[in-house]
């Protein structure tokens, strides 16, 4: 009766793990997807380098690059098709996700900072993800817009 306990008790894990596996691809494949829809010379790191991410304890630093150059990468799509955007393309809620990402690991503070930098990521995820979706329609140079 005890093994099945155990039994039951590594199934949940293995669930749990397979869960964030999934919603870990979910999100670099938004974020991959939103630089894919800039043009080469405005992507300012190649999108296959989001898959980076996957690296343990590596992906501390370069999540800090990652939303960087997402961001930057979104302002020169935005600018160089004329829809430009007064905003930073939520280059701060990625960093202060990415910051608490990186104080999670601090005993006691880290739940806080968890916690902190679970809603902050949820939000940038949605972010990019609106962005990408501005992207989807392109302006043409008689103002007409063609949605793809």
């Amino acid at each position: 009766m005890e093994a099945l306990g155990v039994l039951i008790l590594i199934l949940l894990y293995l669930i749990l793990i397979g869960g964030i596996i999934t919603v870990a691809i979910l999100y670099m494949l938004t974020l991959s997807r939103a630089l894919k829809k800039c043009k080469p010379e405005n992507q300012l790191m190649p999108p296959a380098n989001i898959w980076l991410l996957f690296i343990p304890l590596f992906n501390i630093v370069w999540i800090f690059f990652v939303v960087t150059k997402v961001s930057d990468s979104l302002k020169l799509e935005f600018d160089s098709r004329g829809m430009a955007e007064d905003h930073d393309f939520s280059k701060g809620l990625g960093v202060g996700y990415a910051s608490c990402n990186a104080a999670s690991i601090i005993p006691v503070v880290g739940v806080l900072a968890s916690l902190a930098g679970l809603v902050m990521w949820i939000i940038y995820w949605v972010k990019i993800k609106g962005f990408s979706k501005q992207l989807d329609t392109i302006k043409t140079g008689s103002d007409e817009i063609l949605d793809l």
